[in-house]
């Protein structure tokens, strides 16, 4: 998926910098100057020039900018899944931000294969984009290498990497946050739906703060209440099934996607359990859907499209020469409560 087209002087567009120069009946420096707002121009040859473009149907080579800039105006960004709520709200953000500085991006995805995160990196910097913007779903030692390899601004949206500038989401702290106000409410027995720990943010740390918080609380977690999914809907369900079937139910879910606590929301109304009488559902990512199943589900709102504003600026900020040194950001977030508990 595309954000921009780049339509290359003499493939769809014959017209030359030349037939313009001839047109305006001006120098090709002055139309260079013109089109680039560099330099000095009379408002009388400035009228012909655009006249000439305008009558003329002129596109400038993106190519010969490149080459006279050294930038190409681009900002690449690998996204886990392009079809997700989460991704779609950090793109509206930052390509809102990149927009108002005059940048495009370009957009590729990785379908959740950490080996593609590598292979998209690659990809774009031979596609001599001016930065790259990766939504990180791990942090293995060959990602960290290829970022390094690049030698071109870089930022990390997701995930702490070593040595790159990174934005990440304060996971351990939502996580906590959620499993202390379902224990308010009264509730000792709290399932928890995960994904694998290879995600360190996802998987990890939203884990470490729902067993830390029990602790906390001296509360005891049964193995048999730690389930996982893989962001689907479908394992949602099924992780629900396998903790509505321990001998002893938890009377609390704590999910840490929107999509598995709706799939988990699915399985308890066929079996009907009702919630929140019964059993309490939350999840994380405030999405669309959360607000209108029934019921409501609570949520963590993240703020994704601030996140993609803030993370635009980091990159912004390299390109105009700042150094940020390994610079770490950590977003606030928000607890939603709503029927579901």
């Amino acid at each position: 998926m595309i954000r921009m087209e780049i339509q290359a002087e003499g493939v769809k567009n014959m017209t030359t910098i030349k037939d313009v120069a001839k047109r305006a009946g001006v120098s090709r420096t002055t139309v260079s100057r013109v089109l680039n707002d560099n330099g000095y121009v009379s408002q009388e040859a400035r009228e012909q020039v655009l006249k000439a473009v305008q009558e003329m149907g002129y596109i400038p080579s993106a190519h010969a900018k490149t080459m006279r800039t050294k930038r190409s105006g681009v900002i690449g960004v690998i996204l886990p899944r392009i079809s997700t709520e989460t991704a779609s709200r950090v793109v509206n953000g930052i390509e809102e931000e990149l927009a108002d500085n005059g940048y495009q991006i370009l957009l590729t995805n990785t379908q959740l294969k950490p080996e593609k995160e590598i292979e998209n990196i690659k990809l774009l910097r031979s596609r001599q984009v001016d930065g790259i913007i990766l939504l990180a779903t791990n942090r293995n030692q060959e990602l960290l290498n290829t970022i390094n390899e690049t030698n071109i601004p870089f930022v990390a949206l997701g995930q702490e990497l070593e040595g790159v500038t990174s934005v990440m989401y304060d996971d351990y702290h939502a996580s906590y946050s959620i499993v202390e106000s379902l224990i308010s409410k009264g509730h000792e027995r709290i399932g928890f739906i995960g994904v694998q720990e290879s995600d360190h943010a996802v998987g990890v740390l939203r884990k470490e703060g729902y067993k830390d918080a029990m602790k906390t609380h001296n509360l005891t977690v049964d193995n048999n209440w730690i389930q996982y999914g893989d962001f689907t809907f479908e394992s949602g369900y099924e992780a629900a099934e396998r903790l509505t079937a321990c001998a002893e139910m938890p009377t609390a879910i704590f999910a840490v996607t929107d999509r598995m606590a709706i799939g988990a929301l699915g399985c308890l109304r066929e079996r009907n359990i009702q919630v929140p009488e019964e059993m309490a559902v939350y999840g994380i990512g405030a999405s669309d859907l959360s607000k209108h199943v029934t019921p409501a589900l609570s949520t963590v709102d993240y703020f994704n499209e601030d996140a993609g504003r803030q993370t635009a600026q980091l990159i912004l900020q390299q390109l105009k020469g700042k150094t940020l040194e390994d610079k770490k950001i950590k977003l606030s977030y928000r607890l939603i409560e709503r029927d579901s508990v």
